[in-house]
């Protein structure tokens, strides 16, 4: 495959990348990484599955006192008893025999898994997890426990991290928009990856059914955060904080909104391409080919920056402060831009037909509408686009993408179409119209459990279901595993998948606690579905096979830094993280950086999604405790 252009920096380049990323590290009193692979630039890396015979994954940040605590083990030695210690302090309070899991050779072939539980260890402390088999040792990394502790520990620097990535160049002042004669001032915002200073409300849009809500989510995520969860911001001492990063993005929205009612979808120049003009522009493919695409769909960052900006509007009233606009013009934006859309969403979108994302966002635009206004119009709205999706969902609780049979999957919001129905369950008066959601919603989470547990697999990864691309469509075989497929409708993009994994367990907390069957197994939640929820925010926090920790600045080890392809490292950001392996058109296997340098983007780089979406769902995992 042929290098990706943002890979291609000059030296300069490089040097001034280098300079940014060291001075955007703050001294900090939490868990810094002293792994020298996360801290110092190298020309070539490559990070493959650890050789040990015994090792202990945990979760390397932050666990809730009251809430599942799971340590996974992997033995490649020969069979012999084992057991394990819990210690808190450094001193043992539990003991116990390994419980062996499902074979699984997916992965690592010959290795046996097994399982820690001490979920019912709920005194605060910094524990650790010891385990023997044989004459074989292996202790884990150390992990605190207490009340709130992942928002505690991880808050500031999530939050600090959109500050780090804020795009300033007042050259954005006066940018060309492509095949037109005029120009727009789209500066601000935030630079959308380590290595990519262009700035987005979403891309791929030309393959349909990959659109990422990148720019306008974080910017929703901001203000919703300010706003319905300022107790807990103003307890840390953030709130002033969140609200500034909240304005900065809705005052970006504002700029981004063209006179004629639509959202800039990209600032774009080729990745920083040598000779590439930056503009406001579509794009596709791996060469980046400059389109007329701009106009953003509800699909393409255009619901998210209505729901961003009514949702900022409330916050300005409810602060008396505003960034360089006020509310009143937040509001009045986010009016205008749905009226827009409700007239041209579908011929904005790349095959004029709306779809799965088109509902989830554009339900979510008008939930936040409505929460602003109080205008029963959108009311009306939402319940048809609640119907649409709901719609697309099948007899098993999983959804469907299209108006056919493709099936839904999405590298970073598969969460959303929950989270949506979520929000809306929280407007609707009827109640025959409230319980029938809440009943999507209760089969969508079950899907999720059912396809997750349905194969041997040791750290409970979110699976999903797909289709391999068939003549640059999906179709074929439904079939299903932990990764998305590598051969799929955009042609090239494959990557890590933080930002998906924080958005199911968002959906799990959030739509979990609209169902009436609450349990005590923490965040209010049953076992299985607590369960759920944990395991996919402690692979990216290190529970994972390769024992990396993908949140930068915190755990026992961070990604490597690869300037050339994956550009500077922030503090409070996430790397993409674990794929397929490479050359499997499935996504099966796995892997994790193992080069060239040239393709490191796809593990290494940090990208705003992954950070806005461990941030939701931390506030959401803190919920029940903060109010």
């Amino acid at each position: 495959m042929t290098p990706l252009p943002h890979s291609r920096k000059t030296g300069l380049q490089l040097l001034a990348a280098l300079a940014m990323a060291l001075s955007s590290l703050p001294q900090m009193a939490v868990a810094a990484s002293t792994d020298e692979s996360a801290t110092k630039p190298k020309t070539t890396v490559s990070v493959s599955l650890p050789k040990q015979p015994l090792l202990v994954q945990i979760n390397q940040v932050a666990l809730e006192r009251r809430g599942p605590k799971r340590a996974v083990v992997e033995y490649a030695g020969k069979a012999g008893q084992g057991g394990y210690t819990v210690l808190r302090d450094g001193k043992p309070i539990k003991h116990g025999d390994l419980r062996p899991l499902p074979p699984f050779a997916e992965w690592a072939p010959g290795k046996r898994y097994f399982s820690v539980d001490f979920s019912d260890a709920e005194q605060a402390g910094q524990y650790q997890v010891e385990v023997q088999i044989g004459k074989q040792r292996a202790l884990s990394a150390p992990v605190t426990v207490r009340d709130n502790v992942v928002f505690a520990t991880t808050g500031a620097q999530l939050l600090g991290y959109f500050k780090r990535s804020r795009h300033t160049d007042a050259a954005d002042r006066d940018v060309p928009i492509f095949q037109t004669s005029r120009k727009a001032n789209v500066w601000g915002g935030w630079q959308d990856a380590g290595g990519d200073k262009g700035k987005y409300l979403s891309h791929l849009g030309y393959a349909n059914y990959f659109n990422p809500q990148q720019a306008s989510m974080a910017a929703w995520v901001l203000a919703y955060g300010a706003h319905a969860r300022k107790a807990l911001f103003s307890a840390h001492g953030l709130q002033t904080q969140v609200e500034d990063e909240a304005f900065w993005g809705a005052d970006y929205l504002h700029r981004t909104l063209d006179a004629e009612g639509y959202f800039y979808t990209t600032v774009f120049d080729q990745w920083g391409t040598p000779g590439a003009k930056r503009m406001v522009t579509g794009y596709e493919g791996a060469a980046g080919t400059y389109t007329t695409l701009y106009r953003s769909a509800f699909r393409a960052g255009g619901g998210m920056a209505i729901a961003a900006l009514a949702r900022a509007s409330m916050l300005a009233r409810q602060s008396g402060r505003h960034g360089e606009f006020d509310g009143a013009q937040y509001l009045a934006d986010a009016e205008r831009g749905y009226a827009h859309l409700r007239k041209f969403n579908a011929q904005y979108g790349a095959d004029g037909k709306e779809n799965i994302i088109d509902d989830y966002t554009a339900l979510m635009a008008l939930v936040e509408l409505h929460n602003a206004t109080g205008q029963s119009r959108y009311l009306d709205d939402a319940r048809e686009r609640a119907a649409s999706l709901i719609a697309r969902q099948q007899a098993d609780g999983g959804f469907i993408s299209d108006g056919g049979s493709r099936p839904y999957y999405h590298a970073a919001e598969a969460g959303l179409p929950v989270i949506s129905l979520s929000a809306y369950v929280d407007i609707e008066p009827e109640q025959g119209r409230r319980q029938r959601v809440l009943d999507v919603i209760g089969l969508a989470l079950r899907h999720e459990l059912t396809i997750t547990n349905a194969v041997a697999n040791p750290y409970g990864y979110a699976r999903q279901r797909f289709q391999l691309t068939q003549d640059g469509k999906a179709a074929g075989e439904v079939l299903e595993g932990f990764f998305i497929p590598h051969r799929n409708e955009t042609g090239y993009w494959w990557q890590g998948e933080s930002a998906r994994l924080a958005s199911l367990s968002a959906a799990m907390i959030i739509g979990g606690r609209k169902l009436a069957d609450h349990g005590t197994a923490g965040y209010g939640l049953s076992a299985d579905r607590a369960g759920y929820a944990q395991n996919q925010l402690d692979w990216t926090l290190g529970r994972n096979p390769y024992g990396i920790c993908m949140l930068y600045g915190f755990g026992k080890k961070n990604p490597p830094t690869v300037l050339e392809s994956a550009g500077e490292m922030f503090v409070g950001g996430i790397s993409n993280g674990i794929t397929g392996a490479v050359g499997s058109d499935t996504g099966a296997g796995i892997s994790f950086a193992p080069g060239p340098d040239s393709e490191q983007w796809r593990w290494v780089e940090q990208w705003i999604p992954h950070t806005t979406w461990m941030l939701f769902a931390v506030m959401a995992m803190t919920a029940d405790e903060a109010r």
